[in-house]
């Protein structure tokens, strides 16, 4: 697989949790590590029995290491995580989605399993709205876009939908 960096980092590696739906929730990992990073450094160039305040992890980078089984204290473990996260926010296949309403976290979950167990393993999606469309969603990729719309299914059977309309009542 082209996401991963090396063969060390596919063995550690596992995936992605559920949570994890968006580029900007990856970015917002890697800022995260890279903050960890920082105060770990600093607390190793301070002289012993200076307190430095440790930033705390957030719920989603918990999951992140607890699913990938690694040690966020391990430089080594913060690095590969860190690489391997701007690998998945470079190189990862990102499903751009627009929804008339805003879809609930339960709908997205379910939404987010079923793309990663039947497209990608490390798909990303980003959110849109567009109110007017009915229901239904338009799915768009880099190179394709599938409009799955009420608005589109009825635009495609609008002579049936007219001469339904126009044709006599049959008495009951």
């Amino acid at each position: 697989m082209a996401l991963e960096p090396n063969a060390a980092a596919s063995k550690r590696f596992t995936g992605l949790p559920v949570q994890v739906v968006s580029p900007a929730d990856t970015g917002r990992l890697i800022r995260e590590i890279e903050t960890i990073d920082d105060a770990l450094h600093q607390l190793s160039l301070r002289s012993p029995g200076t307190e430095v305040k440790m930033p705390k992890t957030s719920r989603l980078l918990d999951q992140t290491a607890e699913l990938n089984k690694l040690n966020l204290l391990e430089k080594s473990e913060r690095e590969l995580l860190n690489r391997t996260l701007k690998l998945i926010r470079e190189q990862a296949p990102v499903l751009h989605i627009s929804f008339s309403a805003d879809p609930s976290a339960a709908f997205l979950e379910k939404l987010i399993i079923w793309l990663r167990r039947e497209i990608h393993p490390l798909v990303l999606l980003t959110i849109g709205l567009q109110p007017n469309m009915g229901a239904g969603c338009i799915v768009r990729t880099k190179n394709r876009q599938f409009d799955f719309s009420l608005k589109q299914d009825f635009a495609g059977k609008r002579d049936l939908l007219i001469s339904k309309l126009r044709a006599p009542e049959m008495p009951a």
